[in-house]
C-alpha cells in the first residue's frame, strides 16, 4: 500500500470502528477519528467511541493508537478549523501512516480538500442561536437563512442545527451569505493521489435494524452519562450534551418523556443522521464502495487490502 493515509467511512452503526481497528493492526497504522462527538469525556456510550485506555498522552485501542478521543470537556467547543490542525501534526507525526476513520463528512473534505478563509466561532451567538432553535423551532431559522442566503438554506436541511447555525453565525459576523464567501472547495472530489478512500454500506433495512438493536443497548449507559454530567455541573446547553440522543436522555431524566419515546425518538434521528451522511458520502466518485452485509470485519479488511 503506498505512503498514503486511508479513509474508512460510511453511515453510523455500519461497523467502521471494528473494520479500522482490524486494518490498523494488519498494518500497524495509527487511527484518527473522524467524529464531532466522539471527542467528548465521560459520553463514551452515547457516542460510539471505541473504549481504551490512556497510556501516557496516548489512548490506545486493543493496543491501536486512537487519536481525537475522550480528551475535550463537555462543555468546550470543537470545530472543523481546530480538527484540521490537530490531525495534521498527528498524520505528519505518524508519517501518514494513519486511517481516517469517522462519518463526520465536512472534517474529512476540509482536511484533504482545503477549508476556506471563514470568521471563527462566536460561542455567545451560537448559544443565543441555540436557545433561539429551542424556543421558536429550527425551522424557524431555516426560514431566516433562506431569506439572507437563499443557496445556503437550499443546501443544509433544517434538521442539521449545526450547519444552519454555523451559516447564520458566518451572516451575523460578516453581513455576507457564506454561499457567497465560500469558494468551491467544499465541493472538491476526494482523489486518489490524496487518499486510499473506502466506504462501507449496507442495504437501509439491515442499517435501520442495527440502530436499533444499538439504541436498545447504550441507552441506560447513555442515561447515566447524561446524569454524571449534569451533576459535575455542566448544563444541558453545552456541547457534548447537544450530541445525538442526549438531550432525550435529559428529557426521559426530567420525566418530560417515557423511556419507550426517548428510544424512539433516538432511533428517528439516527437514522435521519445516516440519511444524510449517505447524501454526503455519494458525492465522491473516487471512493471504494464496500458492502458489509453478512461480512466479517476479517471479510472486509481482506477486500480492502485487495483494492488498495
Amino acid at each position: 500500500m503506498s505512503n498514503l493515509p486511508i479513509i474508512i467511512s460510511g453511515p453510523t452503526a455500519v461497523g467502521k470502528t471494528a473494520v479500522a481497528l482490524h486494518l490498523a493492526k494488519k498494518l500497524n497504522y495509527s487511527i484518527i477519528s473522524v467524529d464531532s462527538r466522539q471527542i467528548y469525556k465521560g459520553l463514551n456510550i452515547g457516542t460510539a467511541a471505541p473504549l481504551g485506555k490512556w497510556k501516557g498522552e496516548k489512548y490506545l485501542v486493543e493496543g491501536v493508537p486512537y487519536y481525537l478521543v475522550d480528551f475535550l470537556n463537555i462543555d468546550e467547543v470543537f470545530d472543523v478549523s481546530r480538527f484540521i490542525s490537530m490531525a495534521r501534526e498527528i498524520a505528519e507525526s505518524e508519517d501518514n501512516k494513519v486511517i481516517f476513520t469517522g462519518g463526520s463528512g465536512m472534517y474529512l473534505q476540509n482536511y484533504f480538500c482545503g477549508m476556506d478563509n471563514l470568521p471563527k466561532a462566536d460561542l455567545i451567538l451560537r448559544a443565543r442561536l441555540a436557545r433561539e432553535a429551542d424556543m421558536y423551532g429550527r425551522e424557524t431559522l431555516h426560514k431566516r437563512l433562506q431569506e439572507i442566503d437563499p443557496q445556503s438554506a437550499k443546501e443544509i436541511p433544517f434538521q442539521n442545527i449545526h450547519r444552519l447555525i454555523r451559516a447564520l453565525e458566518i451572516y451575523e459576523l460578516t453581513g455576507k451569505p457564506a454561499s457567497v464567501l465560500k469558494s468551491g472547495k467544499l465541493k472538491q472530489e476526494i482523489t486518489k493521489d490524496k487518499a486510499h478512500f473506502f466506504y462501507l454500506d449496507m442495504p437501509k433495512e439491515q442499517l435501520c435494524e442495527r440502530i436499533i438493536k444499538r439504541t436498545d443497548l447504550i441507552f441506560e449507559p447513555m442515561v447515566k452519562e447524561a446524569e454524571n454530567a449534569l451533576k459535575m455541573g455542566f448544563k444541558e446547553v453545552s456541547p457534548g450534551l447537544k450530541s445525538l440522543g442526549y438531550p432525550q436522555a435529559i428529557s426521559y431524566l426530567k420525566g418530560e418523556i417515557s423511556k419507550e419515546e426517548a428510544k424512539e425518538q433516538i432511533v428517528i434521528l439516527t437514522r435521519q443522521y445516516a440519511k444524510r451522511q449517505r447524501t454526503w458520502f455519494n458525492r465522491y466518485q473516487e471512493k471504494q464502495t464496500i458492502s458489509c452485509t453478512a461480512k466479517s470485519k476479517e471479510e472486509i479488511v481482506r477486500e480492502i487490502l485487495n483494492l488498495a
